[in-house]
């Protein structure tokens, strides 16, 4: 994204008691307290930054009901080592923000790279050293789930980084066969271009196992209908996600996803609306796409500033994501 810019229930044990010598019933015991499923960090997870507007995760969980967030970004601290925006370590406040979230019954999905910043894909000279990075992340959190946010020239349009990434992936994935990636990628109002059919070929010729390939429908022009655009990106996408892997659609619409941008976007009269973004989400719905997100629950508020841009409702687009359930 530019920088403005999800244990299963327990069974409840029931039954009548054994009836007593003397043939006098006790009562059957209480059912045992059902558990509340894990949140999937991946299927519904509005992006949260640190480093402006509405950075707190409790006020929105308190105020939509959301449980998961996508939190940008982990980038290289100048060498092939993650940080929280380069700078913060994986045992400070970020942390703190992390238990914060699970301790409320919800979850994280780190997401690495964005637009800007020095990002891990560019600085680890190989993919086993750009694994070993994303393992120190896995690691400490126990994440279950990333998202890598593969844009600008240094990561998304450069072949060696590409595949350097993609065979990363493939050694995460031997090593944590439970945890899910997600790829997120620029789009055309087509679908993917050249560099994003490039990667998805490659993912599977390389046999990097991505669960999840996410397109960012926006930036596209001047204005128009976005909630349309939305659509034919996102079935772009899932053509070569067919053509590429021998998907039926239903299989492919499931590995597909999006992440919108609520408000104004970064290009001058592109805006996503309130009934835009609910468009989406029945659209999202009706194919059961394995995401469903936006940039980004910081700017969910109406006017200017460090908001949408847009007079909208506070945490209009956090609820709507809140309400997605593939």
């Amino acid at each position: 994204m530019k920088s403005v810019r999800r244990l299963a229930a327990l069974a409840a044990a029931a039954g009548a008691a054994l009836a007593t010598a003397a043939g006098v019933a006790t009562a059957a015991p209480a059912s045992a307290p059902q558990l509340a499923a894990a949140p999937d960090p991946v299927l519904a997870s509005p992006y949260l930054y640190q480093w402006a507007g509405q950075t707190s995760a409790s006020a929105a969980m308190s105020a939509t009901g959301i449980k998961t967030f996508t939190l940008a970004f982990m980038l290289s601290d100048g060498s092939c080592n993650p940080k929280w925006d380069g700078d913060r370590s994986l045992t400070g406040s970020d942390k703190t923000l992390i238990k914060s979230i699970r301790d409320a019954g919800g979850d994280v999905i780190p997401s690495f790279g964005g637009w800007s910043g020095t990002k891990l894909g560019a600085k680890c000279s190989s993919a086993t050293a750009l694994a070993g990075a994303y393992q120190k992340v896995i690691d400490a959190y126990g994440l279950k789930a990333i998202d890598l946010d593969i844009e600008n020239t240094d990561e998304f349009e450069n072949a060696t980084v590409q595949d350097r990434i993609l065979n990363a992936v493939k050694i995460t994935k031997q090593k944590n066969p439970g945890v899910r990636v997600v790829i997120t990628i620029g789009t055309e109002t087509s679908g993917p271009n050249d560099w994003g059919k490039r990667l998805i070929k490659q993912a599977k010729a390389i046999g990097a196992p991505v669960d999840v390939w996410s397109v960012m429908p926006f930036d596209f022009s001047s204005g128009g209908d976005m909630a349309g655009k939305t659509k034919s990106a996102v079935d772009g996408l899932v053509s070569q996600l067919k053509s590429t892997f021998g998907w039926d659609s239903a299989t492919a619409y499931r590995h597909a996803g999006l992440s919108s941008m609520n408000g104004k976007t970064d290009n001058a009269g592109e805006v996503v609306s309130v009934p835009d973004f609910t468009a989406i989400r029945d659209y999202a719905a009706s194919h059961h796409l394995g995401r469903f997100t936006f940039w980004a629950a910081n700017r969910d508020c109406s006017g200017g500033g460090e908001c949408s841009g847009i007079s909208q409702p506070k945490y209009a687009f956090t609820k709507i994501v809140a309400g997605y359930h593939g």
